[in-house]
């Protein structure tokens, strides 16, 4: 396609070109061979005229792809620049930060049942004055060492388990302390378990949202990473079209450069009027100015690219060039195939309904949470006793007294886990609140937020399936269209020899051979944004599709 662009240029540019240097700028063709000085610039000119067949001769897509590689630049690829936005593009840096959030949110949900170990101990001492006959001594004086540990658990459920172990030290010189120290122990398994407010789904309600959150990130991770592939590629492809399209316009300025000189030349020899010189003037004042706005655009994707891709290019180039060429073909999905992939697939369809059975999950615990308190207690444990014994006098007695209990704090622990002297309790505990405006106002406020979500999810699926189908026709229709615009070329390239012919034979102006010109540089612009149109309808149907669009591989054009 681009050979046939470039054989209409060399066309355009050849023969007007030859023509001026065969007699020279500002010279008389009449008066081409009336002066030595004259033949001398009448044989460089016929030198420059055997450079230009020389130039023809080459090929005809060599015009083009020298001015393409006159461009400065650094070159790229493709994949270069995708791998580069994947670790450099800010979108998929803050997607993967709510990822590592959501990931640590889970965990701290999951620390909620996570079992705990405690302890404590406490040691505090008392003067106590007392008048009575039975305290044993005037000021009981007592020392306490108080010694806990366990651990407990709160389960799925909303079950809460612990199990503890107590210790207590006691001295005494009180005259009437059989043991002194004296060791207590004191051993329970207790169970809390709510049967209303609190049970099941309230329980495990955050730790499930936060399951929920975490796939809607992991989601949006992997659509910031499409979006920004899907960016790059059409920015990519975008500075592709841009770049041939400013070598188009510096070749038709460059052919408007001559073409004014040529008419000149004609306007001094008397063949055409002042207004043919006038258009040609205005040719090239069109032209120079599209090399301008071209140019501009390819800065500008150029930057765009550099952005994405966090690099600059190279100190000593200007922009960032094109390395591989667009695919002219692509597999074609049945629409409806790719509609149904495309609800399945779409990461940002997944977060949104991961977000939506996140809020579920808050209201299946909101509704338990609105109920009554009502939880079910119960426990087992056991107690020990142990000391070093003493003597006792009772008043009026001579003969003491003496505990059979002895041992020291382990005999104590060995009198719980043995359960010598066992115990336990069962009971139930009941709370309603009047109105109960707290847990039945969150109830109905995360029903409406439900509601929302599922409404956003709906308009977000009608949105896709119109975007997967418009991408779908562009990318069907992508063949056709490029066929029509190669036949445009042609038509064009037809046009612009058919009115060289005419101008140098006086049956056309120089207003007409602008409109030509223009009309070449229209169409290899539409060939150029049809092969970009394709391959980004392609790239928007990768990313739509959650990556599961199998794009072919690039064509060499």
């Amino acid at each position: 396609m681009e050979r046939a662009v470039l054989r209409a240029l060399l066309g355009v540019l050849v023969p007007g070109l030859l023509a001026w240097l065969a007699v020279g700028p500002g010279a008389d063709p009449a008066s081409a061979q009336t002066s030595p000085a004259r033949d001398v610039r009448n044989v460089q000119n016929l030198q420059n005229v055997q450079k230009a067949q020389a130039v023809l001769a080459a090929g005809p897509d060599s015009a083009l792809v020298a001015t393409l590689a006159q461009l400065p630049g650094e070159r790229l690829q493709l994949d270069e620049a995708v791998a580069r936005a994947a670790r450099a593009a800010t979108a998929a840096r803050i997607a993967e930060a709510g990822l590592q959030a959501a990931g640590q949110a889970v965990r701290r949900e999951k620390g909620a049942f996570d079992p705990e170990l405690f302890a404590g101990a406490d040691w505090y001492g008392a003067d106590t004055p007392s008048a009575s006959l039975f305290a044993g001594a005037d000021v009981l004086e007592t020392e306490t060492t108080d010694l806990t540990a366990g651990a407990r658990i709160r389960l799925p459920l909303g079950t809460e388990l612990s199990a503890s172990l107590n210790s207590l030290r006691t001295t005494s010189n009180s005259a009437f302390a059989a043991l002194s120290p004296e060791y207590q122990a004191f051993g329970a398994l207790s169970l809390r378990q709510p049967l209303l407010e609190g049970f099941g789904p309230a329980a495990r309600a955050d730790l499930t949202a936060a399951e929920r959150s975490l796939a809607g990130a992991g989601a949006r991770y992997d659509a910031a990473r499409l979006a920004v592939r899907a960016e790059v590629e059409i920015t990519y492809w975008g500075l592709y079209a841009a770049e041939r399209n400013h070598a188009v316009t510096r070749l038709i300025s460059d052919r408007a450069r001559a073409f004014l000189e040529d008419a000149q030349l004609r306007a001094r020899a008397g063949i055409i009027g002042p207004s043919q010189v006038a258009n040609a003037e205005f040719f090239l004042s069109d032209a120079e100015q599209a090399v301008l706005d071209t140019e501009e655009q390819l800065d500008l994707l150029s930057d765009r690219l550099a952005s994405l891709t966090g690099r600059r290019p190279a100190a000593a180039q200007v922009r960032y060039r094109t390395w591989d060429a667009p695919p002219r073909d692509f597999p074609l999905v049945d629409q409806d195939v790719l509609v149904a992939e495309t609800l399945a697939r779409n990461p940002d369809l997944l977060a949104l309904a991961a977000e939506t059975d996140a809020l579920r999950a808050r209201e299946r615990g909101a509704v338990w949470d609105a109920r009554p308190t009502l939880d079910l207690l119960g426990g087992l444990g056991g107690r020990g006793l142990s000391g070093s014994a003493q003597d006792v006098y009772f008043p009026g007695s001579a003969t003491p007294v003496r505990t059979d209990i002895g041992g020291g704090r382990g005999d104590s622990f060995d009198q719980v886990f043995g359960g010598d002297y066992p115990g336990w309790n069962v009971g139930l505990v009941f709370a309603l609140p009047l109105g109960n405006r707290e847990g039945k106002g969150e109830r109905d406020r995360l029903r409406a937020e439900i509601v929302r979500a599922e409404q956003l999810l709906l308009g977000a699926q009608r949105v896709l399936v119109e975007d997967v189908r418009a991408q779908h026709r562009e990318l069907e229709r992508g063949r056709r269209r490029l066929e029509i615009a190669e036949r445009g070329v042609a038509a064009s390239v037809r046009q612009v020899e058919i009115g060289m012919v005419e101008y140098r034979n006086g049956r056309t102006t120089a207003f007409e051979i602008v409109r030509l010109a223009a009309d070449l540089a229209t169409a290899h612009q539409r060939y150029a944004d049809a092969l970009v149109r394709t391959a980004g309808a392609a790239a928007l149907l990768r990313q739509l599709t959650g990556g599961w669009y199998p794009a072919t591989r690039t064509e060499e054009d």
